[in-house]
């Protein structure tokens, strides 16, 4: 990017606009401009991102252009990035990632290019909502929604951008960074942990009450939040409850299995890990611990020995702060606590992750027993039709690379559950349907349907029984 945008005069020069509409800036429109980046043909979406480096060299004072002003490019670039928010959650969507000749990645790195360049000030107001609507999904990956918070943040303290008014966005950055009164001026892990060591009863109340409501409030969590936890493990137990936002349901939950719950706060909730308090507190909440085998998958889980290979996946990924286990027993909880969370967009392992969440949501106990296997064997074992899977013997699936911008569970699982997806369908061979009617009730389990159902006729690949179809539905 910085290679073409040293070289804006020279395209221009050579006639790479030239009797198009982009020879005549001041008539395009934001919204076509952007159909055009996401959805065009390659040669299309080439010289829109061309076009688009010219206008931010007009916009910054280093091209005069006769057929465009500095303001205009700067209005027109501000819309641009505006309807292009998604992009700044750092994963692209399917589409995106289809795109012939890497078209999403390249339309990316011009975004990125954009904004670092305009200032995220210019488009404020629309990050902000961009944030509240991500975080109305409750994903449980919020790395990059807290990035984005924290460029609002840059903004709100930046004394020469104009921020009064704005309310929203100090909420956001408040709930992140500093969401109580001991840690309102984000003073750092030292200082607030002396802090803590000097509040009395009320204090402490107040501090447990404001991380619940801003954790409950936004579905993200203070790197601040766990060292409360932490600090109230010894001694002030009786707190935790307050701390973690639990109702009569979570709070019978949390006395019923104390002793588990208070380990598993010991091991995994850390400020590196502090998106799994409100895992934790989820799960507390969907009463799963009150079906047996969770607690015992559970405390299997806190005492498992990870294999090298998933060892050093997680390692890779999330750091080595901790301990690979930490990391994956983090994402356990997360994943038990939001089910519907776990959302990623990508195509090729799309019923691996439907699995994880269909199996969180109603059988946690088997989703724990998948993951002991997927971390320390290495393998994961299915049934199809009467035949043992073993996924460690089986080639790559649809997805031909390994997953890495997800969380560590679909990290550890989504290899061999899209494998042993592939392998059932191997296994169907040639049949008179399709093959999603009998890998589906293998895969899944009991409750997904035995029968199936497309409105779409095999022998004519027309709309067929329509009225059937939606009745079924």
């Amino acid at each position: 990017m910085d290679a073409l945008y040293d070289r804006v005069s020279v395209i221009e020069a050579k006639g790479v606009f030239a009797n198009s509409d982009w020879d005549q800036p001041a008539i395009l429109r934001p919204a076509l401009a952007v159909r055009t980046l996401r959805q065009g043909a390659p040669p299309y979406t080439s010289i829109e991102a061309l076009s688009e480096l010219r206008l931010l060299a007009v916009a910054m004072g280093e091209y005069i252009h006769p057929g465009i002003s500095a303001e205009q490019a700067s209005h027109f670039l501000t819309q641009v990035t505006a309807l292009n928010l998604d992009l700044l959650s750092g994963q692209m969507s399917e589409a995106d990632r289809e795109r012939p000749q890497k078209l999403g990645e390249i339309v990316n790195s011009l975004y990125q290019f954009l904004l670092n360049r305009l200032g995220y000030e210019s488009i404020l107001d629309s990050l902000v909502d961009e944030v509240h609507r991500l975080l109305a999904q409750r994903p449980i990956q919020t790395n990059s929604i807290k990035q984005m918070v924290s460029q609002i943040a840059k903004c709100l303290f930046d004394p020469a951008i104009e921020t009064s008014g704005m309310d929203k966005a100090a909420r956001l950055v408040g709930a992140l960074f500093g969401p109580t009164p001991g840690c309102r001026d984000d003073p750092g892990f030292s200082i607030y942990s002396e802090r803590l060591a000097a509040m009395d009863e009320p204090a402490l109340r107040q501090e447990a009450y404001g991380y619940a409501q801003a954790m409950h409030g936004t579905g993200m969590v203070s790197a601040y939040h766990p060292m409360l936890l932490r600090y109230l493990l010894w001694g002030r137990d009786d707190l935790i409850p307050l701390a973690l936002g639990l109702s009569i349901t979570g709070n019978d939950a949390f006395q019923s299995y104390r002793q588990i719950v208070l380990k598993l706060i010991d091991e995994v909730v850390h400020p590196q890990t502090c998106q799994a308090v409100y895992g934790l507190a989820l799960f507390l909440e969907r009463g799963c611990l009150f079906s047996p085998p969770v607690a015992s998958g559970l405390w299997r889980q806190l005492e498992l020995k990870l294999c090298q290979t998933v060892s050093d996946k997680l390692s890779a990924i999330f750091g080595d702060e901790h301990s690979p286990r930490v990391y994956l027993l983090a994402g356990v909880l997360s994943l038990l606590g939001q089910p519907l969370g776990i959302g990623q967009g990508n195509n090729p392992t799309c019923q691996s992750v439907i699995g994880l969440s269909m199996w969180s949501f109603n059988d946690a106990d088997y989703l724990l027993q998948l993951v002991a296997w997927a971390a320390r064997d290495d393998d994961v074992v299915m049934r199809f039709e009467g035949q043992h899977i073993n996924s460690q013997y089986l080639a790559a699936g649809l997805a031909k690379e390994p997953p890495i911008d997800v969380d560590p569970v679909s990290l550890v699982l989504i290899p061999h559950l899209d494998r042993i997806y592939g392998e059932m369908g191997r296994l169907c061979g040639v049949r008179d349907d399709d093959l999603h009617r009998w890998i589906n009730p293998e895969m899944y389990g009991w409750w997904v349907g035995h029968g199936f159902l497309s409105v779409i006729s095999r022998q004519t690949g027309k709309i067929h029984d329509y009225e059937d179809f939606i009745r079924h539905f």
